[in-house]
């Protein structure tokens, strides 16, 4: 008789959905070792075949399956599932804007990546979900206070006034961090975009804005009349720590 989710490994299932077969092979045995239970996929039919709903905690999925595209997989998921993604892409592929803007994924890591940075990548994403991953709180050096609420930088989490976890998206969180680091000065739009990692100066505009607005609404108590994320017109914006 087939085992339930309840009678499987308690630790979180993760699907790998990669068409190169070391690759999978490294991720599996990476995960295994982090106390994950891995998944391999070759592509989508492998994914879809898991079940309705897929019996996993979160997909990573590589933006360039053979023949097909792990975006229109990624889209198919966030369309029919509330289950957290995790994409993979390789050098120059123009991911940061796709999911930031079109797919809603969750995060990223571009190849070759940190092993451990995709550990930490996956176990901040899960926490998002509610998933049971512990975070233990961080020292107050390790955290960046802002009105009633902080950023706890090992666990790249927002925290509100209650120690709940506000879920950020990784582009949000970069972005976040960094004007907080940087407080009480004008930051350009430039500076930001570098800062991000992006190249495609066609998307600066529409990147830089997006992840504004959705700060404002997460961070600020009116996100029309912000507090601490203010703007500077033609000039850039403006982080401010302790607002009156």
């Amino acid at each position: 008789m087939p085992e339930t989710r309840d009678q499987m490994n308690a630790s979180p299932i993760v699907a790998i959905v990669d068409d190169d077969h070391e690759v999978r092979v490294t991720l599996c045995e990476l995960l295994e070792r982090s106390g994950f239970t891995p998944v391999a996929c070759e592509g989508s039919a492998d994914f879809l075949a898991l079940g309705d709903p897929p019996r996993v905690d979160l997909a990573i999925i590589d933006l360039r399956l053979r023949a097909e595209s792990g975006l229109d997989l990624a889209v198919q998921i966030r369309a029919r599932y509330e289950l957290p993604i995790v994409m993979l892409t390789g050098v120059g592929d123009e991911i940061d804007q796709i999911i930031g803007l079109e797919t809603g994924a969750d995060d990223y890591l571009m190849k070759p990546f940190n092993p451990r940075e995709l550990v930490a990548r996956i176990r901040s994403v899960l926490r998002r979900y509610g998933h049971g991953v512990n975070r233990k709180p961080s020292a107050p050096e390790h955290t960046i206070a802002f009105g009633a609420k902080r950023i706890d930088l090992k666990s790249r989490a927002l925290l509100d006034a209650a120690g709940d976890e506000i879920p950020l998206t990784n582009g949000e969180y970069r972005l976040l961090e960094y004007l907080a680091r940087n407080p009480e000065r004008v930051i350009s739009r430039p500076e930001l975009l570098s800062e991000l990692g992006s190249d495609m100066e066609r998307y600066v505009d529409r990147t830089i804005d997006v992840l504004i607005l959705r700060l404002r609404r997460k961070i600020e108590d009116t996100p029309s009349k912000p507090v601490h994320l203010q703007t500077r017109r033609a000039q850039g914006y403006y982080f401010q720590l302790n607002a009156d």
